[in-house]
């Protein structure tokens, strides 16, 4: 058997053009990569840089256009072997209404296991540990679309893990949702893959969230830009002239919001780099400073302690 649960060998892929004479880019170009079996893996990268491409292509919604995807040694272009494939990887998207299909939880829990001819008494068993595992077991009997974002998303997710995948992709399961829904689909998330040993490969474009995986893959304009450990290759990362522009980008709003707070008046964003010094000079206490009273200066405040976090050296 395998150790890569699974693998992506010089993939690209591009989706079809409203007419036959018009080529869209590629959505994804020449990636190459592997997931071990128990790994936590997130891919990071803004709107369009062909994350939520990968996740579709990780259990044969998408076919590539060139190269190889293999589930546990399984060709995903192998239409034969959709139905394994799907059942070791399994993917939750980000709206969990469009996942909800029944009217009460335990029922769209249980939708899977029964489409896939389970017992009725392991389905009982399976959803019921299904709930407990994403903490929602005493909303059983309640209707979907009357519990917050956070709780609709954990419900999917219980949906999944009922089917006993070995690997869960989460295509941006937090977008939608606020602070208090992220926290809570974010511990479950680490809950499945710490005590539950479950492969995950977690997509969004948070870096607070990213930098609680075991390794991430940065993607960009279709390509993969680094991969390796949130701390590992923060230096590489910051000192690697074609990533400037994306911490720019990332960190620009963010700096206008806490620069004044922070008494940083004066400092000129030629480089988000000149900032962090100053920042890591405070320790993590500054994250706890009682004047970042306004939400959007908290949400500044998270998103660089994501940043120290990768390298407190900076």
């Amino acid at each position: 058997m395998t150790e890569n649960i699974l693998e992506f060998q010089n993939v690209s892929f591009r989706y079809e053009g409203s007419s036959e004479k018009e080529q869209l880019p590629l959505a994804v170009r020449d990636v190459s990569f592997s997931v071990k079996k128990g790994d936590f893996v997130a891919i990071l990268r803004h709107n369009g840089s062909g994350k939520s491409t990968l996740a579709k292509l990780s259990n044969s919604i998408l076919l590539p256009e060139s190269g190889k995807v293999l589930v546990n040694g399984m060709d995903t272009a192998d239409e034969s072997l959709s139905y394994d494939i799907r059942r070791t990887v399994g993917v939750v998207f980000q709206n969990p209404d469009n996942q909800i299909v029944a009217s009460v939880v335990e029922e769209d829990v249980a939708f899977g296991p029964e489409n896939l001819g389970v017992p009725p008494e392991e389905i009982r068993k399976r959803v019921d540990n299904a709930l407990k595992a994403v903490g929602m077991y005493e909303y059983r009997k309640h209707e979907p679309h009357k519990l917050s974002g956070g709780q609709k998303q954990r419900v999917a997710i219980a949906g999944m893990i009922a089917m006993l995948p070995e690997c869960i992709v989460l295509d941006e399961p937090t977008a939608m949702l606020d602070p208090r829904g992220r926290k809570e689909v974010m511990d479950t998330i680490l809950k499945l893959n710490r005590e539950m040993r479950m492969t995950v490969v977690f997509i969004t474009h948070f870096m607070e969230e990213a930098v609680r995986a075991s390794r991430v893959i940065v993607m960009d304009n279709a390509e993969i830009l680094m991969d390796g450990t949130p701390r590992g290759f923060a230096w590489g990362f910051a000192s690697n002239t074609r990533n400037i522009s994306f911490l720019k980008a990332r960190c620009a709003k963010i700096l206008r919001s806490v620069r004044t707070t922070w008494g940083f008046r004066r400092l000129k964003l030629n480089s988000v780099l000149t900032v962090l010094p100053h920042l890591s000079a405070y320790g993590p206490n500054i994250w706890k400073n009682r004047r970042l009273t306004c939400p959007a200066v908290k949400n500044g405040a998270s998103r660089l302690r994501a940043l120290w976090l990768w390298n407190p050296k900076f």
